[in-house]
């Protein structure tokens, strides 16, 4: 088993269910890039995964946590 780094992730993984403004995002994991920049590393935290994975960018966040919405 890989450790993951100590640096914050860049992205966030997502399992989205569903379409458009009615589509229930949930986080999974997360990814980090590799130092080279022609790679990741991506750890999950919930599996099966079941639906579509997407990939996004890491936002900061305010402290609270938000399970939907992850655009």
């Amino acid at each position: 088993m890989t450790t993951q780094p100590k640096s914050r992730p860049t992205h966030i993984a997502y399992i989205v269910e569903g379409e458009g403004e009615k589509a229930l995002w949930t986080e999974i994991g997360a990814m980090w890039s590799h130092e080279d920049g022609q790679g990741f590393n991506l750890t999950l935290k919930a599996l099966p995964v079941n639906g579509r994975l997407v990939i996004r960018k890491r936002k900061e966040q305010d402290g609270t946590t938000k399970q939907s919405s992850g655009r």
